[in-house]
């Protein structure tokens, strides 16, 4: 009954419209429906409801005094011409409140046949009920009982998309780090944004881990979404970090995550685009080795503002086992930014269907001369809302950007 929401509620207008249905098809002064709980009656419906609530809306009264509770009892239909004549009527208070000579009740039931009120019909005479009376007050009653499972289903569904977005968002939080890690002479900032409704664990990923030298970074796109993707996308980053301790070179790292793709889930079943790109210290800064299967172009926005889109290229990843990697080399000096970003960045749509796309990323990061990493990331994400008017995304986005910090 809680989960119904029914209790402790007044009448309403679904219900008061099939008890004047009722009314009317029983020739009847007085129709209504109530439902119970273990002490009190509840008013749901009548055809003038609203002349006989109180002024919190609703109607209440003990359910021992009510000819509800004895349909909820039994569990049965109860036709009654004169119910001074039955004793299970003529000394409750309700039936004499009302004056009620004939009388004539169906259950209310939930999708599991319990009882939890009645559907009736009073008449201040003595009068017969025929068959078509009682069959007409059954019908009604299954469109009661129809709402009221409806009702529960919506109740199910509630709790189903609460725990399930909960679920997906430890899931996805299991995927992804928590916060980027500190590295001295560099800044990390990172923003991941979940598509769709939030109960699905779509397949961006990001990670970053030390490596000889310096320390590698990754971010891909598992195609497809649930736990499939989840499935995959724990599986691609896993075998990042696992080679990246013993393979230097970038291209290597990608060719295993494709090894363990092909071996685990077969050719075409689950690809990923990603870059995996290395970072090495120099004499002016860093030395990037950027490795791409199939994933968008990352960006590098120079100190004095000026931005540069990498070449990108490479197959996606899980697809064959030959596989071209697209290799990229470049310097960062102090003040440089190197951004990477998943195609839920440039595949975001306007209204009208036109994707941000990379000349949308290249325009948002020349605005960023100046800003520290959080802000580049921060000014690319609100181009990307401003280009969609708000309009929801159904993929995943992720950016990470590395900016080079002043020798301290």
């Amino acid at each position: 009954m809680r989960a119904t929401r029914l209790l402790e509620t007044g009448p309403e207008a679904a219900f008061d419209r099939l008890c004047s249905l009722a009314a009317t098809l029983l020739d009847a002064p007085m129709a209504y429906m109530t439902v119970v709980d273990d002490v009190r009656s509840f008013l749901k419906g009548a055809p003038d409801s609203a002349a006989m609530v109180g002024p919190d809306g609703t109607l209440q009264v003990p359910a021992r005094e009510a000819a509800c509770q004895v349909i909820v009892d039994i569990g049965e239909e109860i036709v009654v011409e004169d119910t001074a004549a039955d004793p299970r009527l003529r000394d409750l208070a309700q039936i004499k409140a009302f004056g009620a000579r004939a009388w004539i009740g169906v259950p209310i039931r939930d999708p599991d046949g319990y009882v939890l009120g009645n559907l009736c019909a009073m008449d201040g005479r003595v009068r017969p009920w025929t068959e078509g009376h009682l069959e007409s007050l059954r019908t009604l009653a299954a469109a009661a009982n129809d709402a009221i499972a409806l009702r529960l289903a919506v109740h199910d569904l509630q709790i189903y998309a609460r725990e399930s977005a909960e679920l997906a968002q430890t899931l996805q939080e299991s995927l992804l780090p928590l916060h980027p890690p500190r590295i001295p002479g560099v800044a990390i900032a990172t923003h991941f944004a979940p598509g769709g409704t939030g109960v699905d664990v779509l397949g961006d990923f990001y990670d970053v881990l030390p490596v000889p030298d310096g320390f590698g970074l990754v971010i891909g796109d598992v195609c497809g979404k649930g736990p499939t993707a989840a499935r995959t996308t724990a599986m691609a980053r896993s075998a990042v970090r696992t080679a990246a301790h013993t393979e230097r070179d970038p291209t290597t790292v990608l060719a295993t995550v494709n090894e363990v793709l092909l071996s685990w889930f077969g050719a075409g079943r689950s690809f990923v685009t990603a870059v995996y790109a290395t970072f090495t210290r120099s004499d002016t800064g860093w030395t990037v080795v950027i490795a791409g299967a199939g994933h968008p172009p990352a960006f590098v926005r120079r100190h004095d503002g000026a931005v540069e889109q990498r070449p990108g290229g490479g197959r996606v990843l899980g697809l064959t086992a030959d596989h071209p990697t697209g290799i990229d080399v470049v310097d960062l000096r102090p003040g440089d930014a190197l951004v990477f970003y998943t195609d839920g960045i440039t595949e975001a749509r306007d209204p009208g269907g036109r994707q941000f796309d990379e000349p949308g990323v290249r325009d948002a990061l020349a605005t960023t001369a100046g800003q520290d990493p959080e802000q580049v990331a921060a000014t690319l994400v609100a181009a990307v809302h401003h280009h969609t008017r708000a309009v929801s995304n159904d993929d995943d986005a992720a950016v990470v950007v590395v900016q080079v910090t002043p020798p301290a």
